[in-house]
């Protein structure tokens, strides 16, 4: 393929979800990755497309009350690839959707490869270009080349967060008699299953305790000089930054033991970790919420103090990378068209959505958006009631721009639901926003 007719740049799930849209729509699509030209970003591991570099989780799949299984839903209804290609690669993780992480990878990129409308080209690109409609999905470890052109084009430095990755240990490693199988409350998934998805790994409160001192008084990653005042993002925070905040935080954070019964004792443990199968197999799992800027020797040492994991084994030990992300309210027009150069369009993390499932869905309404002003179409954007619409809001200004940070999409971003009861509000939610997103459809041209 010789020609395209819009550029996307990046092949994480934003880019990958983009290019999808589009070339479904029947426009010819250069897809520009670097990976695979013999660079590497801090954090990948590979140059498959939509790589999931830290969680395997999508988070809840639960449509009827939580707002990121709504917005599972609403790009389902709109032919996603990232939500068509993770239900193959889907392991088990209660009322989560899962993947195994490689099988998912290989589904998007075999998917991308293999469609007529898509050329991919493994070439880094150092600049923005100056003409041509454009799609930027290079996500929060965009290389400083790009980003400095990013900063020149926006009239403003650019901000950044870290982001940490947490561990991933060996099934085989893992001591079963001391640790259990459970979901919180034994709460069955929306796929079924027996509610016993999560490895639990259960402690004391001396085990506790000396657990916290040992995450306070472990060696960390040193910063470099430019990134001494980056801020951390409050959604995907270290272990170590919140067991800082308090003795207690972590009893009411990741290492919440509500709802969990050990078997040994019929009742819950002081403080448990819990472990969330990786691949499909069930031969990796990932430590949940213990992502970390320790040194990987003090990581060893100390996780290997946690009950049952003693002789653990680590595929992946936890790490920390900077993330870039633009005021996308002050710099966005509502369709996600950079107001100083219309030509180029931004999608996923790089707006300051965070999640790779809200990455995705910006990159899906991105290529939605493009293709149709390709096709001389009109697309209203979503309704601001609707899981997709709310996000898209808080990407291109309902917020103040003074304090923009990265956003997981929640209820928070609706409208308000004012005159419904507390306990039935989220059901109503989800009910307005289906009944909303199905009007919508009904408006938006789909290509023949």
């Amino acid at each position: 393929m010789s020609n395209h007719q819009i550029h996307v740049i990046g092949g994480g799930l934003a880019g990958s979800e983009a290019a999808w849209q589009l070339a479904q729509a029947g426009i010819k699509v250069r897809l520009s990755e670097m990976r695979g030209t013999g660079e590497m970003t801090p954090a990948h591991q590979t140059d498959g497309l939509a790589e999931l570099v830290c969680s395997n989780s999508f988070r809840s799949d639960d449509a009827d009350k939580n707002a990121v299984g709504l917005l599972h839903q609403e790009m389902r209804r709109l032919g996603s690839l990232i939500m068509a290609r993770a239900e193959p690669a889907k392991v088990p993780a209660g009322s989560a959707l899962a993947v195994d992480r490689h099988v998912f990878s290989d589904g998007v990129t075999r998917a991308l490869a293999e469609h007529p409308n898509v050329e991919i080209v493994r070439e880094r690109i150092d600049t923005l270009p100056t003409e041509g409609m454009t799609i930027v999905a290079t996500g929060p470890l965009t290389a400083s080349a790009l980003a400095s052109s990013i900063g020149e084009a926006a009239g403003m430095e650019h901000l950044a967060f870290f982001d940490a990755i947490a561990p991933v240990i060996h099934f085989d490693s893992i001591d079963m008699e001391e640790c259990w199988m459970a979901n919180r409350w034994d709460k069955i998934g929306p796929g079924g299953g027996e509610g016993k998805d999560y490895i639990n790994c259960p402690m004391n409160k001396e085990q506790y305790q000396a657990f916290v001192q040992g995450l306070l008084d472990g060696e960390k990653t040193e910063f470099k000089e430019w990134e001494s005042s980056t801020p951390y993002f409050e959604g995907c925070m270290p272990i170590e930054v919140m067991a800082s905040r308090g003795p207690e935080t972590l009893r009411h954070g990741p290492m919440k033991p509500m709802g969990l019964d050990n078997p040994k004792t019929g009742r819950w443990p002081y403080a448990v970790v819990q472990l969330r199968q990786d691949n499909a197999s069930g031969t990796l799992w990932n430590m949940v919420g213990f992502q970390t800027k320790l040194k990987h020797g003090a990581q060893v040492e100390l996780f290997r103090t946690i009950p049952g994991l003693e002789k653990a084994e680590f595929a992946r030990l936890g790490g920390l990378h900077r993330n870039t992300f633009i005021q996308s309210p002050k710099l966005l027009d509502p369709t996600l068209r950079l107001k100083s150069a219309p030509h180029i369009r931004f999608a996923g993390q790089m707006t300051g959505c965070e999640g790779y499932v809200e990455s995705a869905a910006i990159g899906l309404i991105a290529g939605r958006f493009a293709a149709a002003e390709i096709l001389g179409q009109e697309l209203a954007p979503p309704p601001a009631d609707t899981a997709l619409g709310a996000l898209l809001g808080h990407v291109t200004g309902n917020v103040e721009t003074a304090d923009y940070q990265p956003m997981n999409v929640n209820f928070g971003l609706f409208p308000t639901l004012d005159d419904v009861k507390k306990k039935q509000r989220k059901e109503a939610y989800t009910a307005r926003a289906r009944a909303s997103f199905g009007r919508w459809l009904g408006e938006v041209v789909e290509p023949a």
